[in-house]
């Protein structure tokens, strides 16, 4: 099938796949066909939309079908997280330059840049990377490869919930690993789908997306960053922050004194994503971070 031939190119790991039909989605976006690589177990959707489509101005205001949070409506709230994040990126790297690939309006590089960073965003959207450059945050609108950054140029690169969205992965990662520094550092965010949350929803999982085009998992990821030249790992099940950070930025959403009662889930699914069962972790919220040799 010659689509199964387009997804070997695709694949950032052996080129040997065996590509098996999986599922037809069940949850919130039910239909979409996932395929899965019995050789080495990553999932990808096929057919995909035009991705071009998916990501409009009412995509990134919130108010398309398939549609992203707008976060300058509680951006004092989403800074808590930010912050938290930057704290923790710190213990690790400390100052150069930091590049956000799909950094939106900008929010996260603002607090990045607040803590000593010399920042830069890629943004696909040309209406998130206007406002983000009008308030003197500075970012590419267009695609990783157009920007055509200097090699061994950034000391930390974030993804946070973007690898997913990415097709051809093979070409992606080449060109992530040849923009960072050695020693320096990449962060994933994405979800594990080793984890039992993804294992036990199976097509009713909620992380099978229109805009979701490849499923990876810890051992994947770090299976296709090891060949690339990533020498250690620290794999975070759950996130890389705090539990008050998460608490602080979901007070944003409240609307009366009974949303508070929302903090229990919260507390709930966060301790509970550092539980582990048959040495996997009980849910699939993830993010890693891998570190250039």
């Amino acid at each position: 099938m010659d689509h199964l031939n387009s997804l070997r190119v695709e694949c950032p790991l052996t080129k040997t796949c065996d590509w098996k039909p999986l599922y037809h989605t069940t949850g919130t976006y039910s239909g979409l066909s996932i395929y899965e690589c019995q050789t080495c177990k990553l999932q990808t959707l096929y057919p995909r939309p035009n991705q071009e489509e998916l990501y409009t101005q009412d995509y990134y205001q919130g108010k398309a079908e398939y549609s992203y949070i707008d976060e300058r409506e509680q951006k004092p709230f989403f800074r808590y997280v930010w912050k938290a994040r930057i704290q923790n990126i710190k213990r690790y790297v400390k100052a150069g330059h930091f590049l956000d690939i799909g950094s939106s309006f900008g929010g996260f590089l603002e607090v990045a840049k607040e803590e000593g960073y010399t920042i830069q965003g890629v943004e696909i959207s040309e209406y998130a990377a206007n406002f983000a450059n009008a308030n003197k945050i500075p970012t590419f609108n267009g695609s990783l490869y157009e920007a055509q950054f200097p090699s061994e140029h950034f000391s930390v690169i974030t993804l946070v919930e973007v690898i997913e969205h990415i097709e051809n992965p093979n070409r992606f990662f080449l060109e992530l690993t040849r923009i960072l520094k050695p020693g320096g550092l990449l962060l994933l965010q994405t979800a594990n789908f080793e984890g039992w949350q993804a294992k036990e929803e199976g097509s009713h999982y909620h992380y099978y997306m229109p805009g979701h085009v490849y499923y990876y998992s810890d051992t994947i990821l770090k299976k296709i960053l090891t060949g690339l030249g990533f020498g250690s790992f620290v794999s975070y099940f759950g996130v890389d922050f705090p539990l008050m950070a998460k608490l602080k930025k979901a007070r944003g959403s409240f609307q009366n004194g009974k949303d508070y009662l929302h903090w229990f889930r919260i507390s709930f699914y966060h301790f509970r994503s550092k539980w582990k069962r048959k040495g996997y972790p009980l849910t699939s919220s993830y993010v890693l971070y891998a570190f250039k040799k």
